[in-house]
């Protein structure tokens, strides 16, 4: 049975004799984060207005809330449910990022995540890098709407050397599939690997963009999105993203507001 490595392993939490009969509780700020509702900044102003409820108190900085209990925002009593699951993975060559069962190599059956989860976006079969994967459906639209600007970062290998002008060019914008691209930034590597950063994610848009102006992209890896790195992560490795980087998620795609 094949392995699916993950880059860390996080431990189950066991009760102890006597004291079983506990519930689990947090934070009333966690709260709000693990269900994706907003940032723990959003959440404690919300707590410190006097929006946020607890079995019909009004809650203050430092509440713990379990199961057990009724959390309500602005009279809205926001159920308890299963924690939204936001993960990275550095996706090799040769993993097809789709959820249809039938595609071989698929990318859900080569994590192997226990619930149903989905890939944010894409990444083409014959690249590899980060790609995020989730259960939680209105991320994804806050992601990859191309007017929210989110940044996605990648290391390119070309066929053969390149110049200044290149770099100018791309970085200037190429016209693929009959309208321009947007402005980007780009930073040389080598004498034929670059970085560029995006702000699009056009169909093949970096190998589209290198063929228009005469070279052949040999490899591509996407190393960041917005703020989360592949850093740590071997090929094939996944892990879920860390409390800082579901903060900072929820706030770049706004639900700090």
């Amino acid at each position: 049975m094949k392995n699916k490595p993950r880059a860390e392993s996080h431990s189950s939490h066991h009760s102890s004799p006597g004291t079983h009969h506990r519930p689990r509780t947090i934070r009333i700020n966690k709260f709000f984060t693990e269900h994706g509702i907003c940032s723990r900044r959003e959440a404690d102003r919300l707590i410190e207005s006097g929006a946020v409820t607890i079995n019909g108190r009004v809650a203050t900085l430092g509440d713990q809330v379990s199961p057990q209990d009724v959390v309500a925002r602005d009279g809205m009593v926001i159920p308890w449910g299963k924690a939204p699951v936001y993960l990275k993975y550095h996706k090799p060559v040769g993993v097809t990022t789709t959820s249809e069962p039938h595609v071989k190599r698929n990318i859900i059956a080569e994590i192997g995540y226990p619930e149903r989860i989905f890939p944010i976006g894409r990444l083409d079969k014959d690249s590899s890098g980060l790609i995020l994967l989730t259960n939680d459906g209105d991320i994804v639209n806050e992601i990859l709407r191309t007017e929210f600007g989110h940044e996605r970062e990648y290391v390119v290998e070309v066929d053969r050397p390149f110049d200044r002008a290149f770099l100018d060019r791309m970085a200037a914008g190429v016209e693929i599939l009959g309208s321009q691209t947007k402005p980007c930034r780009l930073g040389r590597l080598s004498r034929n690997r670059f970085r560029i950063t995006l702000t699009e994610g056009r169909n093949r848009q970096i190998r589209r963009m290198c063929q228009a102006l005469g070279y052949r992209v040999t490899s591509l890896q996407r190393v960041r999105i917005m703020h989360i790195t592949i850093a740590g992560l071997g090929p094939g490795q996944w892990k879920e993203l860390t409390e800082e980087e579901r903060e900072t998620l929820l706030e770049a795609v706004g639900r700090d507001a």
